[in-house]
């Protein structure tokens, strides 16, 4: 019976100590991270260099948040601003500076957003590790979508929109200098 306790109060601390640990989104990550960016669609496959770069700025709750393709080896950066909305629950806007604003969800250290544009659905992912991050987007057109419904007594239209589009990267945070 003293070695079940033993065990269990091991287990507890455990679970305590882990969760003390819990990395926080987004200082845990800032930072620059470098990869190659591969994009898959109907026509095949394609592998561009890329980065991300998350930072602070001198206004609490307001972070750099930039995206670059180097495409023929000429850089074309995506000069974001990531604002706090209400950190406590996760949620933050992506502000394109151009009057665009992407509500996204941070869950843990990953950060999900959904958006539309002319008809087309775009999903983003980008997962933060220790040293790493995954930065993976989808894309699906409206005017591809299937309908179905269910069979039953009380029928439930369901629309599927088939992904033709995805780009997805594994990252590596570069060490600063």
């Amino acid at each position: 019976m003293k070695k079940v306790i033993t065990l269990i109060f091991a287990c507890i601390s455990i679970i305590v100590t882990a969760q003390n640990n819990e990395k926080q989104f987004p200082e845990d990550f800032f930072g620059t991270y470098k990869g190659d960016l591969e994009i898959i669609n109907p026509q095949g496959k394609q592998t561009i260099p890329m980065e991300f770069h998350l930072k602070p700025t001198d206004s609490i709750g307001t972070y750099n948040y930039i995206i670059v393709y180097i495409v023929n080896g000429n850089r074309q950066e995506r000069n974001y601003t990531l604002l706090e909305k209400d950190k406590a629950k996760g949620l933050y806007i992506v502000d394109e500076n151009n009057g665009i604003l992407l509500d996204v969800k941070c869950i843990g250290s990953t950060l999900f957003s959904m958006f539309e544009v002319k008809g087309n659905i775009l999903t983003t992912t980008e997962r933060f590790y220790d040293d790493a991050m995954d930065f993976e987007i989808t894309f699906a057109s409206k005017q591809h979508s299937n309908a179905s419904k269910t069979t039953d007594e009380n029928p439930i239209d369901v629309i599927s929109y088939p992904i033709t589009v995805l780009q997805k990267a594994k990252l590596v945070k570069q060490k600063e200098q």
